[in-house]
């Protein structure tokens, strides 16, 4: 058999996407900052003269669960790449942080294996792609599989969906936008915090469902596209204290429309509360500009410069652990992309 390994890294949105059409195509455009160490590996082996049939492990255990997504994935996409029908596959995949927690576990899993399979069509020769075109055809194969992977293929920052904002962008695929970074966010830091490492009660494909029935959709994706393009006007000038109130005010819109869905569902838990009451208060203290996001799910991102993250660390230690699962974090930050192992 031959084996082709990709690492992905998970993605942090910062203006938010909520809400999908037609085959997984954004209500509204998001960008995000890719990650480092919150990634996932992805081993695939493949063999000729088979029928599309795929053995799934996750974490080194057979999960049934899994391969059926990923059999109804291949499935979906083998008009576009037909070669799949005629090959059979066994895919191991292992992520560096807890699955369904709200850390975008799809989005690195399912990108990391959108990259396998079109490197594979470049080793049989159905394709033959330079590198840009090869991680825009990722990204597109990512987004089939679930709609955030598609930015994680890319370094430092992707945009996703058609904005006004971004000539270059479009529903089917994500655009880098990490070389527009002004430098205090090329090394920005993104440290997660362990509200929960529990799977999150409603999955994330259930709550874009249900923006179609929320009373607040229409004022919400004329919000994302200001504050998009008031986003990316901070994130290309440095303007820290700007970026980082677009940010939160993002993070919890998002769940302001959870709590607004028909029906209704919450996924922030008492202590991400109070984690973002003792980091207000410590930024109005302190006057250091440590801001935080989350994904849908209770684990809060802290996003800061390089610059203070000793006074962060200080914090964390001091204050922000005793209200995390174990007291456990993952120091993160932007990264440079999906890389290829094997």
């Amino acid at each position: 058999m031959n084996t082709i390994q990709w690492r992905s890294p998970s993605n942090i949105a910062l203006v938010k996407y909520w809400g999908k059409m037609g085959r997984q195509e954004p209500r509204n455009a998001s960008v995000s900052f890719t990650l480092s160490a919150a990634a996932s590996d992805t081993q695939m082996s493949y063999s000729a003269g088979g029928k599309g049939e795929v053995a799934f492990l996750f974490e080194g255990v057979e999960n049934a669960v899994f391969a059926e997504r990923v059999r109804r994935y291949m499935a979906s996409v083998a008009d576009e790449m037909p070669f799949l029908r005629e090959y059979d596959f066994r895919i191991s995949s292992s992520n560096s942080f807890p699955h369904s927690a709200g850390i975008a576990s799809s989005a690195s899993g399912l990108s990391a294996l959108a990259l396998c399979l079109v490197d594979m069509g470049q080793q049989i020769g159905f394709s033959n792609f330079g590198a840009a075109e090869f991680r825009r055809r990722a990204s597109h194969f990512s987004r089939l599989a679930s709609g955030s992977a598609c930015r994680s293929v890319y370094a430092g920052a992707a945009i996703w969906g058609k904005t006004a904002h971004a000539a270059d962008a479009s529903n089917f695929y994500a655009v880098p936008f990490g070389e527009e970074l002004h430098a205090v966010f090329q090394d920005y830091c993104n440290d997660i915090l362990f509200v929960s490492k529990a799977e999150k009660a409603v999955s994330s494909s259930v709550g874009h469902e249900l923006m179609e029935g929320n009373p607040f959709a229409a004022a919400r994706y004329a919000q994302a596209e200001d504050n998009l393009g008031r986003l990316l006007s901070a994130l290309r000038v440095g303007e820290i204290a700007e970026a980082g109130a677009i940010i939160e005010e993002e993070a919890l819109t998002l769940h302001a429309l959870m709590m607004s869905s028909r029906p209704s569902f919450v996924l922030m838990q008492p202590e991400s509360l109070r984690l973002i009451q003792i980091i207000r208060q410590w930024r109005e203290a302190t006057k250091l500009p440590l801001y935080f996001t989350l994904d849908a799910g209770p684990n809060l991102h802290l996003l800061y410069p390089k610059a203070i993250q000793r006074q962060v660390r200080d914090l964390l230690e001091s204050e922000l652990l005793t209200h995390c699962e174990g007291r456990q974090f993952l120091a993160d930050a932007v990264g440079r992309g999906a890389e290829k192992l094997v």
